[in-house]
């Protein structure tokens, strides 16, 4: 009995032994990987990722890849992070610098720690300036056109500045004029403004980065011609209820009168009526509608004709010979900028020289063959004034107040042609123009 006892608690000890030791956990170790080549490599970015094999005998936590520029790099450097798991998985590197070494390995990460793959290495793209091409041009006038621009790579550099540049010579730069039309890559649109009509140009676009200018292809174009004074150029006439011949002119799309209304009678033979002596006082609107010579001296008339408040140049009886009017605030504005713009179309309306108008009759050449001649003016307050060196114009659009309405006028002094509302009781020259059909 004794030996059996001692025979069973042997082989319950080496069960017990046993046991114990098929229990035992093996302890995990950091996962196994691979690293993967680079590619898609560009000035900023490129793409790689890794292949774990083995989890080390415990799940991968999370896997990725880490980057720098010096060797070994580590999870201390810049990284990616990715989901756990075995097998391959990709990553994507960015906010690199151009032309730049860096260095690559895989990482995995399990309890028992992180594991590194092989370190591959590649180079960024060398950064250039943007490559870019110029926007075919339109809109051209006299002194403007429009173009612009399409930024398709800023080639590693961000775009600081872009536009066009344009020049005389065929190979415009940015030390021409230029336009600046903001910054980043993609499509921009650019004002090409202070041109000189008939004139041709050359006109690029430009974009700015880090590196320096990229340009794209060169265009060429002419500005419009505008119009080509003739000193001989052929009048039409026209003739008033009164009997006054008056030459026209024909500009653009339009007929003017080349010379101030005269006449003393409504196109219908009734008589506008003046005040008497010419110097009196206008007292209210209810007044009748009034014209008078200039200083209410008749040998004006033949020079500068009648000046003339709103209320005569707007009555339904009309004041222009049959098939003419008025012209309205629009219809001197489509003068204005057919001869160019409010800033350059004055000298084109007045008459040349220093005969009538004051010196220095700023910008005068009449290459319009408007003939305007300073006239004056005779305000509510009885005075005539200004003859010689200011001629203003009526029309017949309203202001948005009642008791005034839009004038046009010209100075000795200036370029331009000023755009003004004044009472309507004032008395200012009117030139007519012809009907449209």
């Amino acid at each position: 009995m004794k030996n059996i006892f001692r025979i069973s608690g042997v082989i319950l000890l080496i069960l017990s032994i046993s046991l114990t030791h098929s229990c035992k956990k093996e302890k995990p170790l950091p996962p196994v990987l691979s690293t993967t080549e680079v590619t898609a490599i560009s000035y900023t970015t490129a793409t790689s990722g890794g292949k774990v094999t083995n989890e080390g005998g415990d799940p991968v936590i999370s896997r990725g890849i880490c980057w720098g520029t010096t060797a070994e790099p580590t999870i201390t450097n810049s990284k990616t992070t990715e989901s756990g798991g075995l097998g391959s998985f990709i990553s994507n590197i960015t906010l690199l610098t151009p032309n730049t070494i860096y260095y690559v390995r895989a990482y995995a990460t399990n309890i028992a720690g992180i594991g590194y793959g092989n370190q591959v290495s590649f180079t960024t793209s060398q950064a250039a300036v943007p490559t870019l091409t110029t926007t075919a041009i339109t809109s051209i006038s006299q002194t403007y056109a429009s173009s612009g621009g399409n930024i398709t790579s800023d080639n590693g550099g961000s775009i600081t500045a872009r536009g066009v540049c344009w020049s005389l010579s065929q190979s415009p730069t940015i030390t021409d004029y230029k336009s600046e039309d903001g910054n980043g890559a993609g499509v921009f649109t650019s004002s090409i403004t202070g041109l000189t009509k008939g004139t041709t140009y050359y006109i690029r676009a430009y974009a700015i980065n880090s590196v320096g200018t990229g340009y794209g292809s060169i265009l060429q174009f002419t500005t419009e011609p505008g119009i080509i004074y003739n000193p001989n150029q052929t009048y039409g006439s026209v003739t008033d209820i009164d009997g006054n011949i008056y030459k026209t002119i024909t500009i653009g799309d339009q007929i003017w009168m080349a010379e101030n209304l005269k006449t003393a009678k409504y196109n219908n033979g009734d008589l506008i009526g003046t005040t008497i002596p010419a110097t009196s006082y206008i007292q209210s609107e209810n007044m009748p509608k009034y014209q008078w010579p200039y200083g209410g001296d008749e040998s004006h008339v033949d020079t500068y004709g009648r000046l003339y408040t709103w209320y005569s140049a707007t009555d339904n009886r009309s004041v222009c010979p049959t098939g003419w009017h008025v012209p309205t605030d629009a219809e001197w504005s489509t003068l204005s900028t057919y001869l160019e713009n409010a800033t350059y179309s004055g000298g084109k309306l007045k008459e040349t020289s220093t005969v009538h108008w004051l010196s220095p009759n700023t910008g005068a050449t009449n290459e319009s063959g408007f003939t305007a001649l300073p006239g004056g003016l005779r305000s509510v307050n009885n005075t005539f004034n200004s003859v010689g060196n200011y001629g203003c114009w009526w029309t017949s659009s309203e202001w948005t107040s009642p008791a005034s309405a839009w004038d046009w006028g010209l100075g000795y002094d200036s370029n331009e042609v000023n755009r003004g509302a004044t009472g309507k009781n004032n008395g200012f020259s009117v030139r007519c123009i012809k009907d449209s059909h």
